[in-house]
Order: C-alpha cells, then structure tokens, then sequence
C-alpha cells in the first residue's frame, strides 16, 4: 500500500515500527530516520526479514533542510513524527515544503518554556489545507486513544457529553526507587507544571499536585491519582460540544513523589541553563542523562496500565455516565514486543493514526485533532493490534 518515514527511534518509535511491520499489507515499505543512526540500524537488524522492506537514514529533526532533503529522498506517503515535542514545527515545515501527510503523538512545546499548547500547530491549519494535505495531531494514547474515545461516545453512546474525566493509572513497578516510564525531561516538565482543568470554556489553574483523589480502577485497584494539566483536554474542550468539563487525573506512588520534590528543591528539575565548568547546562537535561533510559525498563516492569474516559451526558434527556478504558499487562507487551505498557499504549495508535492517512480511511486536508475523524475505523483497529477497549455503563465518578 505505501511507504511511511519514522522519525525517532525510542521506546515508542520502537513499538510502532514492530506494529507497522505486524501490518505489513499497508507498511510495505518504512525508512526509520534519527540524529542516531546506529539505533535506527539496530532496530532494522531485529526487524527485517518480513514483508515490511525497512531502511533507515541519519537526521537532525531541528533542521527544515535536513529533513527536506531525506523526505525529497525517500518520498514517504506520511512522515510519523515519533521524536521530541520541541520538534513538531521542523518536521510540520518540511512536511509543508514537501506536500507529505503528517502525524505526531505530542504536541509542540517550546524548549524554554514547560507549555503544552495547540496553537503553534493550529496556526499551520491553512498552509496544509492549501497544500492539499494532512496533519494529524495527538495520536499516542492520551492525547490520542482517549480523544478517539471522546468521539466514539458521542457518536454512539450521547446526545450531548457534558463532564469528561480522563484517569492514566500506570500500576506498573519497575524496582527503581525513581525512573520515570517515558522521556524523564517530557514526563517530569509535565508533573512539575501547574495543573490545570477546562470548565465553562476556560482553563482553572491549580498548584502542581494539588488535588488529589483516590480510584479503584478495575483489574489495578486502588490507586492515589492527582489532576495535571494535559493537551488535550484543549482540544476536547473545543471538538466535543456540550462540554462544561473535562479533567486529567494520573496516578503516582509516594516514592515517585518524594523523589520528585526532593529534586525540584535542590534545582535539578529547572529547565534555566546554568554554567558549570565553563559550559551551559540545564539542569534537567543532565537529570534525564543520569536517570534509567526508558526502553531499559521493559525486561524489569511488572503491573498493569489503565487507562481511559469516563463520560457524563445526556441520552434521550436522561442522565447517563458511560466509562471506555484499556487495560495493557507490562510483561505481555514486553514479550510482544520488547517494550513497557507506557511505550506500547502510544506506539500503537501512532501506527493506527498512520495507516488511517495511508490507506485513506481519514482523508481531509488540514490540521485535525484525532477527535475530529469518525472514530469506528480506529477503535475497530485497536481491537485488532493490541489495545482492546472495555466499557462500563455503571462507573465510580470521580468526586
């Protein structure tokens, strides 16, 4: 069917090109592209020997050039952005330059500012239209799955959703006393910020960690989560009518926690550079050096993910609630494909946002949020690659 260009070649780049090869009747061909080509080679290695024909190519993804010219070379029918957020604008620049489909799984945020925002990306929604092509935004799990969720309830299930409470409980347990499960300086940015919660068409801002509550999730348990600010709600907030809130819960152990605090009063979660023996660093940066690499986890995780939507609305002018979720097994998705939970519940809606591009499942030019789609074609793939949903008419609202 087609050809798709990867950029990055992490944990979650990791699971969607095993997911693409899985699929190869519409990968037939993947050229795997990161500032380090021996990652690129060593995924290649493990790979190839299937359907899916896999190349892989050197690139820094700061530079509109260097992309340009490798998209120019191996003429792609969607470039999948699995690299850092700070590099969405560059990748959407040569996208541009060279009419490609485009899909990421987070959403641009500044270097120097801890900001998750759609507007630098919204503001491309004319360039790609005139283009004639497709930018597919958010399509890890959350942002992702769970906007994907917020359309097929409305879709199916509503008349109007009027509250929406997002919960991502990892009961994983990696033995570390600190690790974090994904990208540190992305995931510690995001629990150090403020927390936020869409209400009545605008954001209430709340201090990090602030409030609190406690969940029995099914097949987990109880589990201490706390509201965090999160992109999507942005989105939702705009694409599904009737909202009057949408909330982002995630769940922490107290190791994690004390851990974290510790480190923010000693100066290591700063994202301001400081000098240190005639070099500028910042302080983050050099934490996340230190820190386990994500994809190290996989082998020594154990536990469950659970992640999901629960919806309040009205059905025929009644009151109803409705609670869509996954649960993914840690150890499964390692034997499967050598990665954590927290890796496979994104790289598997990256490569389900790509196929819906390539074979033209969804197919409008311009910049969308995932919600934006009809919704059936991508829970029916869900099912089909590895994170079946589940739903309850009878949930525990969150307070």
């Amino acid at each position: 069917m087609g050809k798709a260009l990867i950029i990055g070649a992490g944990g979650v780049a990791s699971v969607a090109i095993h997911k693409c090869c899985q699929n190869a009747e519409v990968f037939e061909e993947i050229c795997i592209a990161s500032r380090t080509k021996s990652k690129c080679d060593a995924l290649k290695e493990k790979l190839e020997g299937g359907k899916t024909k896999i190349t892989t190519a050197q690139v820094d993804a700061d530079s509109v050039e260097e992309l340009v010219a490798l998209i120019q070379k191996e003429k792609p029918d969607v470039v999948l952005n699995l690299a850092l957020p700070y590099q969405d604008l560059t990748i959407m620049d040569a996208c541009l330059e060279t009419k490609t489909n485009y899909v990421d799984t987070a959403n641009y945020e500044p270097l120097d500012t801890a900001k998750f925002e759609y507007k630098w990306q919204w503001a491309y929604r004319e360039k790609f239209e005139k283009a004639g092509i497709t930018a597919l935004l958010g399509s890890g799990f959350d942002p992702g799955v769970t906007g994907v969720f917020s359309a097929y309830a409305l879709k199916h299930e509503f008349d109007e959703i009027n509250y929406i409470d997002i919960l991502d409980c990892n009961a994983g347990d990696h033995g570390y006393p600190f690790a974090t499960n994904f990208n540190p300086e992305i995931n510690i940015r995001e629990v150090s910020a403020k927390g936020s919660y869409w209400e009545d068409g605008k954001w209430i801002e709340t201090e990090p960690m602030e409030i609190k509550r406690v969940y029995d999730f099914p097949e987990v348990g109880k589990k201490d989560m706390y509201l965090l600010h999160h992109e999507e709600l942005e989105s939702l907030g705009i694409n599904i009518p009737g909202i009057k809130r949408i909330r982002f819960f995630m769940t922490f152990g107290e190791s994690y926690l004390t851990h974290l605090k510790c480190l923010e009063n000693v100066g290591m979660t700063s994202i301001e550079p400081i000098e240190f023996e005639g070099k500028q660093i910042v302080p983050l940066q050099f934490l996340k050096a230190v820190l386990p690499d994500p994809a190290s986890l996989g082998p020594r995780t154990v536990g469950k993910t659970n992640i999901g939507c629960i919806f309040q609305g009205k059905k025929d002018g009644k009151d109803k609630t409705y609670y869509l979720y996954n649960v993914c097994d840690h150890q499964e998705c390692y034997k499967e494909v050598g990665s954590q939970a927290v890796s496979y519940t994104t790289g598997v809606p990256a490569m389900i946002g790509a196929m819906m591009l390539m074979n033209g499942t969804w197919n409008k030019p311009g910049v969308y949020n995932i919600e934006e789609f009809d919704p059936d074609p991508f829970m029916e793939a869900l099912n089909k690659f590895g994170l079946p949903w589940k739903e309850s008419y009878t949930p525990d609202l969150v307070d």
